[in-house]
């Protein structure tokens, strides 16, 4: 997931592959770590700000609307790509193995600072 709106263009929000092809959904509240293991076998590689695994949308209070990506690529075999891989590496490792792709893409803003 990205953010293109960000001033670090694209700003990452998360990376994972190897997800297994029968994977139709992922559990609420993934785990913050490089191996997952639901689903099991998944990796994750790193965001903008250094963190592996997901890391919510924040666009700063008062910008305007930012458009998040979320991108979905079918291989025709797994990545031999270690956890922790960046942008750049993941879209390199894939390259001659999409079979198919699909994209969705959310709005968000905040209109006032997050609760503590």
């Amino acid at each position: 997931m990205e953010d293109p709106d960000a001033p670090n263009k694209p700003f990452v929000h998360w990376l994972a592959w190897n997800i297994p092809a029968g994977v139709t959904s992922l559990p609420e509240g993934l785990q913050e770590q490089p191996h997952l293991t639901q689903p099991d076998g998944v990796l994750q590689g790193r965001t903008t700000r250094g963190s592996i695994g997901y890391f919510g949308p924040r666009p700063p209070v008062g910008d305007p609307p930012h458009h998040y990506h979320v991108q979905i690529f079918a291989l025709d075999s797994l990545l031999p790509l270690g956890w922790g891989a960046d942008r750049d590496q993941l879209l390199q490792a894939i390259q001659g193995h999409v079979l198919a792709k699909g994209e969705i893409l959310g709005r968000y803003a905040q209109n006032q600072p997050p609760l503590k």
